[in-house]
């Protein structure tokens, strides 16, 4: 089908997503892996300020910090809401997903531990994506999650290290965040990445406020390499952010997925070299096997893009 100029119209599913094509998913998995780079050290950050301002105001750091940068980046532009009620939803249930991560650091959880729990939410996404956005999942894809998800049993073992007081909150936190993915793809047809990432920012401050009392501040001025730790945490969190909402804008769930495991390489060396944190064997065996079903599903993109480009006879 052509349009009026003579190019090729898109075609767009029910909720108005464009169908994404092989180049688009690529781009889209690599600026998922610079997002998840990015963030992990904004993770390392808060981990290393929690004991010093608590989870609340970290909250609230995220949020101020956060958003006066994507006003910077942007010069303001593009940031004003057009789905403001799935916008404020899915800013106030990214906020529960912050605090519960932040309180089971703050609680002594080793941050490559925490990452092997979170590495249930590809599955949760590859399912969710199909009853919420009607999204096609191939055999392949649905191999490589699985196999994604067999190492991740392989870490969480019901009898091991990780079954510890966090564990259950997180794993309904990482539910709650396969769900704010979702919902990131969602808001890609009505939103700009700029609004996405500003308004989620902007969602952590009456969150932070209203978890104050809940988790207070241990008290005390906090010293200035805790100050610039928040400061960076915050501008990290924008840009990363940002990568995220652009990236879903670009690639179907489906396909961004098992990338949620790459934090578990770059949190594991972080922690040892910070706190000395040595993850099970188990964990590491584990990790091995969901990064190669990561790798390989990034493979069958690029396959599929070479098949796309023979078709149309284009590069």
């Amino acid at each position: 089908m052509a349009n009026d100029a003579g190019g090729p119209v898109r075609e767009s599913d029910a909720h108005g997503l464009k169908i994404p094509t092989a180049a688009e998913s690529v781009r889209g998995i690599l600026l998922i892996l610079a997002a998840y780079a990015v963030v992990t050290s904004a993770d390392v950050a808060v981990k290393w300020a929690l004991p010093e301002v608590g989870v609340a105001v970290s909250m609230l750091a995220r949020g101020v910090v956060g958003a006066i940068a994507i006003l910077i980046m942007t010069r303001g532009h593009g940031l004003g809401p057009v789905n403001r009620r799935l916008l404020a939803l899915r800013g106030t249930m990214h906020c529960v997903v912050s605090a519960t991560w932040y309180w089971a650091w703050l609680s002594g959880m080793a941050l490559v531990n925490s990452y092997a729990i979170a590495a249930v939410a590809p599955l949760m996404m590859t399912m969710l994506a199909i009853p919420i956005l009607g999204e096609r999942v191939g055999w392949r894809r649905w191999t490589s999650t699985a196999v994604g998800f067999a190492g991740v049993l392989i870490m969480l073992q019901p009898s091991g290290d990780l079954w510890v007081l966090q564990t259950p909150f997180l794993l309904a936190a990482v539910i709650l965040m396969a769900v704010t993915r979702i919902w990131t793809r969602l808001l890609s047809v009505t939103d700009g990445p700029a609004a996405v990432a500003f308004w989620l920012m902007m969602a952590h401050i009456p969150m932070g406020l209203l978890f104050l009392p809940m988790f207070p501040p241990p008290g005390g001025i906090p010293g200035t390499a805790i100050i610039l730790a928040l400061i960076f945490f915050g501008i990290a969190n924008a840009v990363a952010h940002m990568l995220f909402a652009r990236a879903f804008a670009l690639a179907p769930v489906s396909a961004l997925a098992p990338y949620e495991y790459s934090p578990l390489l770059i949190g594991g060396v972080a922690g040892f070299l910070i706190w000395s944190e040595l993850p099970a064997w188990t964990t590491v065996a584990g990790a091995l096997v969901v990064i190669a079903a990561g790798l390989y599903n990034l493979h069958r993109e690029r396959v599929r893009r070479a098949q796309e480009r023979r078709e149309t006879g284009t590069g």
